[in-house]
């Protein structure tokens, strides 16, 4: 039997405005700007990564930021909402936070048990937090924007919008090895075999919903984890068997790639925990340098003109974080 996915490794998703995107996901949300670096299919644009303090697989939301792309919309055969798990009791710390930056959450209940507030970046990507009861027992980052103890954990899941649940279930629970975990209305649950961090995703049907469009507030593609190469080569041959038509692995740089696309319509990815975000520089420094990959040093002058120049909002210091 194959190895199975860990989970989410990172969801990648389109901006409009770069010094927007760093403001909202490293200012309001608290995320760490744990890599700047450029598309690497389309050096002209800048590639963001956002997560933990360390870069950690299950915590990474990366962007495409190319300025003035036009608004996209979400139907099926696209990720409906990314979730990122806080801890329980920290809902209306969040509430708070987001309405005081002209956000507005939006009350969704209970869903599996879990409280879940909704809400938009400035492009219109749907985001939602979600009270998980495993978040307490994840670090938060300690020296962040946001206080440690009410600051996200990572990834609690994503929701796939979909037609027909059927056959997107099965590339879940086949290849990729998540298992059922339960149904509330038209959504269904799948967990990785290491729930926690980035360990779910719900399918969502919605067969009425119009036919989305990729642009700035849409995902590109989800990423699932690989532990290493030689298990994401092994899911890659699960993914042939089921008849899906993945490309050959792809370096990253922090990361190798595959991809493929599901019955469903939504873009996959598997890529694996190794090497990470500090390969090119230091733990400690993430995210202040332009890093490039070998290919494209000989044009980092070019790039660097090319590039706009960002802004990165200032981590609080110890004693603010605590007052």
């Amino acid at each position: 039997m194959n190895r199975q996915a860990l989970g989410i490794h990172h969801i990648t998703a389109i901006a409009a405005d770069p010094q927007r995107n760093l403001d909202f996901y490293a200012g309001l949300l608290g995320l760490r700007f744990v890599k700047r670096t450029v598309n690497f299919d389309d050096p002209s644009t800048y590639h963001f990564y956002f997560g933990d303090e360390q870069g950690a697989p299950g915590t990474i939301l990366t962007f495409f930021p190319w300025p003035g792309a036009r608004r996209g919309r979400v139907g099926p055969g696209q990720v409906g909402a990314t979730a990122f798990a806080v801890p329980a009791g920290s809902l209306d710390f969040w509430r708070d936070r987001l309405r005081g930056q002209g956000v507005r959450p939006a009350d969704e209940g209970s869903r599996f048990g879990e409280a879940v507030i909704s809400f938009e970046d400035p492009d219109g990507l749907r985001l939602e937090l979600i009270a998980a009861a495993w978040a307490g027992g994840v670090a938060g980052w300690q020296d962040g924007p946001v206080p440690a103890a009410m600051a996200v954990r990572g990834f609690h899941s994503v929701t796939l919008w979909v037609r027909d649940d059927g056959p997107t279930a099965s590339v879940l629970t086949g290849p990729l090895g998540f298992e059922p975990a339960g149904s509330e209305a038209m959504r269904h649950r799948f967990t990785a075999v290491a729930p926690g961090v980035g360990g779910t995703v719900d399918l969502l049907v919605v067969p009425t919903e119009l036919a989305g469009s990729s642009g700035a507030g849409t995902v590109h593609h989800v990423a699932w984890r690989a532990a290493d190469d030689a298990g994401q080569l092994e899911l890659r041959t699960a993914v042939l068997r089921h008849g899906l038509d993945p490309t050959p692995v792809i370096d990253r740089t922090y990361f190798h790639s595959i991809y493929f696309r599901e019955p469903g319509g939504v873009l996959f990815e598997i890529a694996t925990d190794n090497p990470g975000f500090a390969i090119d520089e230091p733990a400690a420094h993430l995210g202040e340098k332009l890093m490039l990959p070998e290919q494209f040093e000989g044009d980092r002058a070019a790039l660097e003109a090319l590039l706009p120049p960002l802004v990165v909002p200032g981590a609080l210091s110890r004693a603010e974080v605590l007052s």
